[in-house]
């Protein structure tokens, strides 16, 4: 690993990157949303898969757990590789899993992790191709468990999402 690579993550793990000015920023400007009645079901869900992680590189473990609009909840923890560029969130792998198994419906989703658990950027465009106002339990593993997670809209966490409304896209094969 580079030095700038290290030094980098360094401050990632020490919460760099000025999250305490952007987490207060959000706090002010974005509403908390109630929870969904199986909260506590997601929130075990991602905790538990986020020990499956494989974060041989940056260490930081993250589980996340889809519920679908049928009531289904649906994990995935993150996956690095050796070529950065090719990890895959838990956001994502949790939605490619329900994906695969035909579902594209999804009203919630708790994002596990130590420390400042939001979205990656990637992530959040993402999840918006399946439903801008997903509601997003933001879960800190470092609290207890009967601690509920923080409850936001995507689309505040997204604000103006890239999107493809007006092209014609073509009709799933099945």
């Amino acid at each position: 690993m580079s030095t700038g690579n290290r030094a980098v993550l360094k401050l990632h793990r020490a919460g760099g990157f000025g999250t305490q000015k952007i987490n207060s920023h959000w706090k002010t400007s974005m509403q908390s949303q109630a929870l969904p009645p199986q909260w506590r079901e997601l929130q075990m869900s991602a905790r538990q898969v986020r020990t499956l992680a494989w974060a041989p590189y940056s260490g930081f473990f993250v589980g996340a757990a889809l519920l679908t609009k049928s009531g289904e909840i649906i994990s995935g923890c993150n996956v690095e590789n050796a070529s950065y560029g090719l990890t895959i969130c838990a956001e994502r792998t949790a939605v490619c899993r329900a994906v695969a198994m035909g579902i594209r419906e999804f009203s919630a989703i708790c994002v596990t992790l130590a420390g400042n658990p939001v979205p990656c950027g990637s992530c959040r465009q993402f999840l918006c191709e399946f439903n801008p106002e997903m509601l997003v339990l933001l879960d800190c593993a470092d609290h207890a468990e009967e601690t509920p997670p923080e409850c936001v809209l995507l689309s505040d966490l997204l604000p103006r999402s890239f999107q493809l409304k007006s092209v014609d896209l073509p009709a799933n094969p099945r």
